[in-house]
């Protein structure tokens, strides 16, 4: 028996809205976005609030990876995000999270965030957060610069399999440990644990969750963080590798472009 672990996606979940989206305004700054792109990220974001993305725009935002990133430079977009996160991240993270984070840490539990979006954005605002560590996608980087190839896509079954992989390393006992989610996308993830639960689900998700007998919480209240929690955590050494939010603007312009596409037809 090892010890449990408490699993939580990011976007909808932990902050209300999508990570992927937030920093498109700042990297239009910097020159890496069009005016374009940030205003369809921007209704991207409206919609993403309120629906969410379903499987075939996730897998839509993994093609578009390839070519959008590619070229960019690391230490320009590792410089936005670390310039900017606080602004960006502190006022929409969501007060029942910090408050289940806490419960968790209180009870000896490792709390992991399990995102789809970059790891260069996910690990900074984990640590900002307090977490133990971050399951995030994996950009390929060649010459300080990323060549547009995904590494490791941290999304649907492939969540799953992440986490199963870390268990095994850190001993953790899964049918003890505790995850939550707010998307369809991440049933697979929330049946690897032996207590999930569905948060701000969308409608596929809420079904599964009734049918299963899962617990369903709403969280509301996103509130600036006045202190970060990362006072003693092992992902407070996260902060010194703010990494690029390459996937950031990336998958953001993806689901713009997709989303905006379907509203003209």
């Amino acid at each position: 028996m090892g010890r449990a672990a408490a699993f939580f996606d990011l976007d909808k979940t932990i902050i209300a809205r999508s990570s992927t989206l937030a920093f498109s305004r700042p990297l239009f700054a910097e020159g890496l976005l069009t005016r374009r792109a940030v205003l369809r990220s921007a209704y991207a974001q409206f919609v993403f609030a309120s629906s969410g993305a379903d499987h075939e725009q996730m897998e839509a935002m993994r093609s578009y990876l390839t070519s959008m990133v590619a070229g960019w430079d690391v230490e320009t977009v590792r410089q936005v995000v670390s310039e900017t996160l606080h602004d960006i991240i502190d006022p929409i993270v969501y007060a029942e999270a910090v408050e289940l984070i806490e419960s968790h840490h209180a009870a000896g539990r490792d709390v992991v965030i399990v995102s789809a979006s970059g790891s260069e954005v996910v690990e900074p605002i984990g640590a900002m957060l307090g977490v133990d560590r971050v399951i995030a996608t994996q950009l390929e980087i060649e010459d300080g610069r990323y060549t547009g190839e995904i590494l490791e896509y941290a999304y649907g079954p492939g969540k799953a399999r992440l986490i199963r992989e870390l268990a095994q390393t850190e001993g953790y006992d899964l049918d003890a440990s505790f995850a939550y989610s707010d998307s369809e996308t991440d049933i697979a993830m929330l049946e690897t644990v032996g207590h999930p639960f569905a948060v701000n689900p969308d409608k596929v998700l809420r079904q599964r969750a009734e049918a299963e007998g899962w617990p369903v919480l709403t969280f509301a209240r996103p509130v600036a963080l006045q202190n970060p929690l990362a006072l003693s955590t092992p992902t407070g050494k996260a902060m010194a590798a703010v990494g690029a939010a390459a996937s950031v603007s990336l998958v953001g312009a993806a689901i713009a472009g997709i989303l905006s596409r379907r509203r003209n037809l």
